[in-house]
């Protein structure tokens, strides 16, 4: 059923899309069902979905598995507070995340987006250093390029210049910010390419109270990718100084980058640990924030509780879905589907490194990049994809798919064509 035009007036009139002007607003896409990983707009028109709406749509839309699942659970209760009370699906997706994760993080505290994971994250590595004593311990050491989110303190610790909240400098917790991991994994590793961060964290670590950095992949931020020696590096510098490490998986964790958690690459372990996007398979809004029984100690020493409870908190319809959305990626072959994705994208998107136009292409397991060395026009490029029958959302510079893992080959060649296309006519 198509939408009337009063409909589609009062959306461009009064509804504010991501990252969108009210007055100005690019050109939205009525959809009315989607299935697998195609969507179908209200004309009728089909089309690939190569974002796996923003990266987290790993099994694809409507999948019975997870349907089955929140019918289920809806019909013994959607909601219910967890201040004072805990229900199975809590304890379940718990149990999960921390069979599923590096032994040493074994404490979950589910929030309900991946932004206010971050700040659950920030605000445990502030407490814990006032609980074990060391109050100064307020500031943050990231590297430029990074994107954690669109609350208050993850902005802070966002890329202060190339980021999306330069209009908040001003008002944010002022953070330390070393330069841009700029070795690539297929890179010769050098001690060099970790200077700036270790100048930082050596002349500042009295006042640091944790390193924050997405592992392996900056999304948002640019869509770039890192050796794993940096990290690995990171790790040690953190032990070395006294400083606690967070890792936002948000994007990268549940398989995105080839291992079910990119800190997989370095073989590092963090102290806090952030998840979200894929957690429910993109049916619910749920994110968590996992640490260690030493942080999770020094948090709550001498009587103190945590300060935060979202009234959404452990919502037990979102944690039955991310159950079933778990236990369906573990028993699939999520890595070989993933590291075909990972092959087609590296074969089939090089070429076009020969382009002009063309700044870098990269991959790394379900993610494939075009850089451009100019801005796109994203409504332009977008009508030009859905007109190839395919869904990709660009920004800034970059053409860039992220597919659901269930993708078929036939439909990977048609997102790979798409963009070939497109670039080819810019």
């Amino acid at each position: 059923m198509q939408l009337d035009q009063a409909k589609r007036d009062f959306d461009r009139d009064h509804l504010w899309h991501p990252y969108t002007s009210l007055t100005r607003p690019l050109p939205v896409y009525p959809v009315s069902s989607a299935d697998g990983v195609m969507l179908t707009f209200d004309d009728g028109r089909q089309v690939i979905d190569g974002m796996a709406s923003w990266w987290c749509v790993i099994h694809g839309y409507n999948h019975p598995q997870l349907n089955q699942a929140a019918k289920q659970q809806i019909d013994a209760m959607s909601h219910v507070m967890f201040g004072g009370l805990t229900h199975q699906p809590a304890i379940e997706l718990g149990q999960k995340l921390v069979a599923m994760t590096a032994e040493p993080l074994e404490h979950v505290f589910l929030a309900d987006s991946g932004s206010i994971s971050v700040e659950v994250a920030l605000k445990m590595a502030l407490q814990y250093w006032q609980g074990v004593g060391k109050p100064a311990k307020q500031r943050f050491l990231t590297v430029r390029g990074g994107y954690h989110g669109d609350t208050f303190g993850a902005m802070s610790v966002c890329d202060p210049v190339g980021g999306m909240h330069q209009l908040f400098q001003g008002m944010l917790p002022q953070q330390l910010f070393a330069p841009r991991p700029d070795i690539a994994p297929d890179q010769p590793w050098s001690d060099d390419a970790i200077s700036g961060f270790a100048e930082l964290i050596d002349k500042h670590s009295h006042e640091i109270a944790a390193v924050i950095l997405e592992p392996i992949v900056q999304g948002t931020g640019g869509m770039r990718f890192y050796h794993p020696d940096y990290l690995r590096k990171v790790r040690e510098l953190c032990d070395q100084h006294n400083v606690l490490l967070i890792l936002d998986e948000i994007a990268t964790g549940f398989g995105r980058t080839g291992k079910l958690f990119a800190y997989e690459h370095a073989d590092v372990v963090p102290d806090i640990l952030c998840v979200g996007k894929a957690i429910t398979g993109g049916y619910m809004t749920l994110a968590a924030t996992m640490t260690t029984d030493k942080v999770a100690k020094g948090v709550c020493s001498d009587d103190m509780v945590f300060m935060h409870g979202p009234t959404f908190m452990s919502n037990p319809l979102a944690c039955a879905v991310a159950n079933a959305s778990i236990e369906l990626l573990l028993e699939s072959p999520w890595q070989n589907r993933v590291q075909l994705i990972e092959s087609h994208f590296s074969n089939a998107l090089e070429p076009l490194r020969t382009l002009d136009a063309v700044a870098d292409v990269r991959s790394l397991g379900a993610i494939g990049v075009v850089e451009m060395k100019e801005s796109l026009n994203v409504s332009v490029v977008q009508e030009a994809l859905i007109g190839e029958g395919v869904w990709l959302r660009p920004f800034g510079k970059l053409l860039y798919a992220m597919p659901p893992y269930v993708m078929k080959t036939e439909q990977l060649h048609k997102v790979t064509d798409a963009i070939s296309s497109v670039v080819n006519r810019l």
